[in-house]
């Protein structure tokens, strides 16, 4: 039987946090568009830097991309493509653990940079601070979860694509079966509960910069360039005798 509890945490915190992560980016590009943006500090130090950034960007996209297929694709489609149960799990643990690693070392270099280095410290808000610390929580929680349910076997037999998938499937085809949550390991359940309150969070810090990838520059028109006509003063002076001012009235 279905408690409120569940009712609460895996239908109503859902769509909660799905029309904050909505409206909140309508609301920030509406009132806050000058704000929209990353508020790079590369210039104060950039050692750091070239590192972090690349792992932490790189290994979240591979993270994103595990997620999609864990949860958006039925384990029945990769099982009609010929993938079998433990070809897909032996590919999610090895390139989710390169991934992850990325990830965890990237942010972490991140983040002690941000920490260690006094502009680009004072340049850190409120926000960043809680934003780091709920996506520190998520990248945590995801990583136990691979290596306790798929490499250590903590959870038993429980699959992950027959129970918190399902749900996470069903919250857009408004198929809910928030029962599947409820039997989820702990784990499961504090890394999608996290995971939803970042989204919510989403709108209102510097990760707005996801969707401000500059698509639209490969279709601008071409940068014309045009030589100035030669007049007086417009090119260095050459050697000899030169049109004085005078002589061009």
């Amino acid at each position: 039987m279905t408690s409120t509890r569940d009712i609460v945490l895996w239908v109503v915190l859902p769509y909660v946090c799905l029309a904050v992560f909505v409206g909140g980016h309508a609301w920030r590009y509406r009132y806050d568009t000058f704000g929209w943006t990353t508020r790079s500090s590369q210039l104060y130090e950039s050692r750091l830097l070239r590192w972090g950034s690349p792992l932490f960007h790189f290994g979240i996209l591979a993270v994103f991309a595990g997620h999609v297929m864990g949860l958006g694709v039925p384990e029945t489609w990769t099982a009609a493509v010929g993938i079998s149960e433990a070809m897909y799990h032996a590919m999610a643990i090895s390139i989710g653990a390169v991934a992850g690693l990325a990830t965890v070392v990237g942010m972490a270099l991140l983040i002690y940079r941000r920490r260690t280095n006094g502009p680009v410290f004072g340049a850190t808000t409120r926000m960043d601070k809680l934003m780091y610390l709920m996506l520190g929580l998520v990248v945590a929680l995801g990583m136990w979860n691979t290596i306790a349910g798929s490499m250590l076997h903590t959870y038993g037999a429980y699959d992950y694509r027959l129970g918190v998938s399902v749900w996470f499937r069903g919250i857009f085809t408004f198929q809910l079966h928030p029962e599947l949550m409820a039997a989820a390991p702990f784990s499961f359940q504090a890394h999608g509960t996290v995971a939803m309150l970042l989204f919510a969070l989403w709108p209102f810090t510097r990760l707005v910069h996801v969707f401000s990838v500059p698509f639209f520059y490969l279709w601008r028109p071409y940068v014309v360039y045009r030589s100035k006509p030669e007049r007086f003063g417009a090119r260095a002076p050459r050697r000899g005798w030169e049109r004085s001012e005078r002589s061009l009235r």
